[in-house]
């Protein structure tokens, strides 16, 4: 989750799908075990990407290399609307799970200081930092559980909280790395709905890990197929009707929603 002293980003309704991140010659080598080889993708702003593979195909260590958590040769780039490398992007990051005490008595407005602010959280709480709180709440439909206990929040509450710290400030990229795991099919379809309508209406780049291929084909712009190198990038359509993918993952079975584009109109 980012976290930083800036304002809450303005919704300003357009996309404009030019920005890109561009990941170049990505490689990850534990001892002598390659974890992750040349690994080589552009993902567009305003579209949801979605990195599916088999356990141990090495998704989450992309995402924790893209987060620079862990050593790896290659580099990464971001290029702005206007076609300038601006460097590194900005990264907001959802972990599948947060380990903490539930029976704690940290409420989501204190976890949202304590990474917001330096201050401690038990002397006060800033108005501003209650005001970003409560917009970035609101975005994720969470605003009613600003004041809840973390340990008293279900699990696809505590999911969309997470969403919405990594939301300040407006990261260029998003990473979310199986955020729904565990999740009841309610909240599961709304934390989908909310991170969809993120991308479209915050010109975004979402990178997605999961094993839900149904969601996927539902939801993904794209869809990347993972293991160790990369087997297949394209639309859910296309990937998902590939005949690598049966070669990767054995036996499966999905449906793809022929009225896709229909269920989104």
């Amino acid at each position: 989750m980012m976290h930083s002293n800036e304002p809450l980003f303005q919704n300003n309704g357009n996309t404009c799908g030019l920005c890109c991140t561009k990941i170049k010659n990505l490689s990850v080598t534990y001892g002598n075990t390659e974890i992750l080889n040349d690994i080589n993708l552009h993902i567009h702003c305003g579209e949801l990407t979605a990195l599916i593979g088999p356990n141990g195909a090495g998704k989450s260590t992309l995402l924790k290399a893209m987060l620079g958590e862990i050593k790896h040769s290659g580099k990464m780039e971001f290029q702005d609307m206007k076609g300038i490398n601006t460097g590194h992007p900005l990264i907001g990051y959802v972990p599948q799970h947060l380990d903490f005490d539930k029976s704690s008595p940290i409420s989501v407005l204190d976890l949202f200081t304590s990474c917001l602010t330096n201050s401690p959280v038990w002397l006060f709480k800033q108005k501003r930092i209650r005001r970003q709180t409560e917009n970035s709440l609101k975005i994720v439909q969470g605003e009613h559980l600003i004041n809840k206990r973390l340990g008293n929040l279900s699990g696809g509450e505590l999911q969309r909280v997470m969403l919405a710290l990594a939301l300040v400030p407006l990261p260029d990229l998003l990473l979310l790395d199986e955020p729904v795991s565990g999740i009841d099919q309610k909240g599961l379809e709304l934390f989908y709905d909310i991170v969809c309508d993120l991308r479209k209406n915050y010109d975004m780049s979402v990178i997605l890990v999961s094993h839900d291929l149904n969601l996927v084909a539902k939801h993904a712009d794209r869809i990347v197929l993972l293991n160790k190198t990369i087997q297949a990038v394209g639309t859910p359509q296309e990937v998902l009707n590939n005949e690598d993918l049966s070669k990767v993952f054995g036996n499966i079975w999905f449906k793809y929603p022929e009225n896709k584009k229909e269920e989104e109109e």
